[in-house]
């Protein structure tokens, strides 16, 4: 039971969840919720189930890689993690690691073409991250970002018609990610802030932009967007307004834990300002898991 701990903790299951949010966005901004109680529900129904697997394994896999390219480092800063602590030996964490990811591309690989090449370009994307990306102060955060930019997108390919109407709704989550990655740079030492600030005005952007995605949309029926908006506010900035106080590593890791965890806030707030409130309920109810799994395995 401790190995099987072990792996899991290499996966972070709590930010599994929180992609699981982000395939279940994507499918309701393309109107999947309809298409599910519609002529063929059968089909997309499967098709949803395959996304949600799929990126299961791709987000796992992306941050067991994280690990195992960070074992040097980790040994030093993070010790406590499974590889620097010898509950993983590097060889398996690898094993598990590539398991997940073709795993998660043989899923998507299940509901179109389109699916499994896309897929393909998460783990790409991931794998270019954990090795190389993550270490550059540009294209790190945007390398990032287009991995849960591609996730949302996968979400939309259970209805692949419609992804040339709804592609740039993709965009929101890269500026997010991209503003978690810029926060998350100061976790260890502290000190970081004009990368806290700049995490802020992106922030700032993304809350407007889904407020005129919602007013647009929805019209006179945008009031539906407000409690999942107030809720991820409520979540996000004042623990980010106190690091920029601060700049206290422990302070600057509650932000990015609960940027990480407001991820599926945000997207119950992006699947009702398409969709109405009820996906944003059904993405909403993800919440509790990931965050009763983010008080047993660690969030980064």
């Amino acid at each position: 039971m401790t190995k099987v701990r072990a792996f899991l903790k290499l996966a972070r299951p709590a930010n599994v969840v929180t992609a699981v949010a982000d395939i279940w966005a994507g499918f309701a901004i393309v109107g999947g919720v309809s298409l599910l109680f519609g002529d063929k529900p059968e089909e997309y129904w499967e098709a949803l189930i395959w996304l949600t697997f799929s990126t299961l394994g791709l987000y796992g896999g992306g941050v067991a890689f994280n690990d195992i390219f960070d074992a040097n480092l980790d040994a030093k800063e993070r010790p406590e993690r499974p590889i620097p602590s010898g509950q993983v030996k590097i060889f398996w964490a690898v094993v598990f690691a590539s398991f997940l990811l073709i795993g998660g591309i043989v899923c998507a690989a299940q509901v179109s073409i389109w699916s499994g090449q896309l897929a393909v370009f998460i783990t790409v994307f991931a794998l270019v991250y954990d090795a190389w990306g993550k270490h550059q102060p540009i294209f790190g955060p945007i390398n990032m970002g287009a991995c849960r930019s591609g996730n949302l997108l996968l979400g939309m390919t259970a209805y692949y018609y419609a992804i040339g109407q709804f592609w740039y709704v993709s965009l929101i989550p890269l500026a997010y990610i991209a503003a978690i990655t810029m926060i998350s740079r100061g976790e260890v030492h502290g000190k970081n802030k004009s990368a806290l600030l700049g995490g802020l005005v992106l922030y700032l952007s993304i809350t407007v932009a889904v407020i005129g995605l919602a007013l647009f949309h929805r019209g006179m029926m945008a009031w539906e967007v407000l409690p999942f908006l107030v809720l991820f506010c409520v979540m996000v900035y004042p623990p980010l307004f106190k690091a920029i106080k601060l700049q206290q590593p422990a302070l600057i890791g509650k932000a990015v834990k609960a940027g990480v965890i407001a991820l599926i806030v945000l997207n119950a707030t992006l699947a009702s300002a398409f969709a109405g409130i009820l996906p944003g309920i059904a993405i909403i109810a993800l919440l509790p898991i990931s965050l009763w799994l983010a008080k047993i395995f660690a969030v980064t």
